[in-house]
């Protein structure tokens, strides 16, 4: 069997950029979480998807936030998407997923706990991540867990990971240290590009095994030179930014590879459908429970 591991903030927003906007019988605008429903129920609709679960950002805030002050938060982000994540979550468990709300941790945090969790268990044959975020590439492994980017139809198994950033799984998390990761809201450190630092992290593969001499590395000595002195002067920076790149596999998650099994809707979908006007919904769903 496989699991999929969907990235629910993903979903959400993403349907919320691309779903078009409907506003429920009390006004409030639910455009996102029905684009949301939807692509849940085509995902389900593969034969292939059997044993399923969805993470979400319960609140933007984690604890990230409290190891750097400019880590990505709920500033900023559209009132209309952040009033629907209670919503989404309510909308994707009446749909009959496990749902993992999260709070203290992020849902990436979540999906890693399960990909270490699952991945294990002989009955699996293959992990798939749901999600554009690069944080979770850090979690492949092999082809037994991949990423699978639906809207683009883009797999990435270890060698993929390999051919877009440059560097293993493994590295991931000192990657994006180093370059920076705009969307999480840390900078990187100065003068590490994307290039460069997959050059050297393909032969040191972490922080700390960097030479701090520059002639160790395998680039231009001028410009090996720059890149240890910036590394050096901002070390502890460095260590942070992976500390808040790597994923946490300790989330605590009761549910075992037998409660993700998908056994259909409930009957609750159909009333929550229909307080927020759109019963077309229900007529799709093909598994009642």
């Amino acid at each position: 069997m496989k699991i999929h591991l969907v990235d629910g903030t993903y979903e959400l927003f993403r349907a919320h950029f691309g779903a078009p906007p409907k506003k429920a019988l009390g006004g409030m605008e639910i455009g996102a979480t029905l684009g949301l429903v939807r692509s849940m129920m085509l995902l389900l609709s593969d034969p292939e998807v059997t044993h399923m679960a969805v993470a979400f950002d319960h609140v933007i805030e984690s604890f990230r936030n409290k190891l750097y002050a400019g880590y990505k938060s709920s500033e900023g982000v559209d009132p209309v998407i952040l009033n629907q994540f209670e919503l989404a979550e309510k909308m994707v468990s009446a749909l009959g997923l496990v749902v993992w709300p999260q709070v203290r941790f992020e849902a990436d945090d979540a999906i890693a706990t399960a990909v270490a969790k699952f991945k294990k268990v002989k009955s699996v044959e293959q992990v798939v991540i749901c999600s554009v975020d690069k944080d979770l590439t850090q979690m492949v492994d092999g082809k037994r867990v991949i990423c699978w980017d639906r809207r683009r139809e883009i797999l990435l198994d270890e060698n993929g990971v390999v051919e877009k950033f440059g560097v293993s799984p493994e590295s991931i998390p000192d990657y994006l240290a180093l370059v920076g990761d705009s969307a999480d809201g840390y900078p990187g450190i100065q003068g590490w590009g994307a290039k460069s630092t997959a050059t050297v992290l393909a032969k040191f593969k972490h922080i700390e095994s960097i030479p701090k001499d520059p002639q160790k590395i395998p680039l231009g000595l001028g410009r090996a030179t720059t890149l240890v002195e910036n590394l050096q002067q901002n070390y502890e920076d460095a260590l942070l930014f992976r500390e808040l790149s790597t994923l946490r596999t300790d989330v605590p998650l009761k549910e075992s590879l037998k409660d993700l099994e998908w056994k259909g809707a409930y009957p609750r979908l159909k009333k929550l459908c229909k307080e927020l006007g759109d019963e077309r919904i229900p007529e799709r769903v093909t598994l009642w429970r």
